[in-house]
């Protein structure tokens, strides 16, 4: 499946769905991380802010979003972040357009290449981004914890 993949879309307006989406992408994680996820904090109004402040690539259909990530430039890489396909999209690439069309924003800013971050405890997603090009580069620790909580992730562009 190919669907188009927008960038900031001034039209969009279903901040409620957008979080739906991430709320239950993210579900798998509650009881497996510590400290939980940042998600869990966030609004429609907080989603709303932060595509305000940030690249919003969405993928919809149906006027509804199936699939979605944030990113925007660090120093010399494009961080990407809130990575999101809806389960029922899962495994037709829908991700790897998202971080496709991440990669081409980041190259018509000249940035060097793509990172992020996971958490130490879903494995899954390492070799989901290793597979999609990232390699390990790093780990660091949440305020207040003493043992790494995320690892850092970089695709070269």
């Amino acid at each position: 499946m190919r669907l188009a993949v927008s960038l900031n879309s001034d039209s969009f307006q279903d901040w409620d769905g957008l979080l739906a989406l991430l709320n239950k992408a993210f579900a798998f994680m509650e009881g497996r991380i510590d400290p939980p996820s940042s998600l869990l904090r966030m609004s429609a109004d907080s989603l709303k802010q932060k595509a305000a402040e940030e690249d919003l690539f969405l993928i919809t259909q149906n006027s509804r979003p199936i699939a979605c990530l944030f990113g925007h430039p660090q120093k010399t890489e494009y961080y990407i972040g809130k990575l999101a396909v809806d389960r029922r999209h899962r495994g037709t690439g829908l991700a790897r357009q998202l971080l496709d069309a991440a990669a081409q924003e980041a190259v018509r800013r000249g940035l060097k290449g793509l990172r992020l971050q996971t958490r130490v405890e879903l494995r899954e997603n390492h070799r989901t981004f290793r597979a999609m090009g990232f390699h390990l580069i790093g780990a660091s620790a949440h305020p207040g914890y003493a043992r790494a909580t995320s690892l850092t992730f970089r695709r070269p562009l």
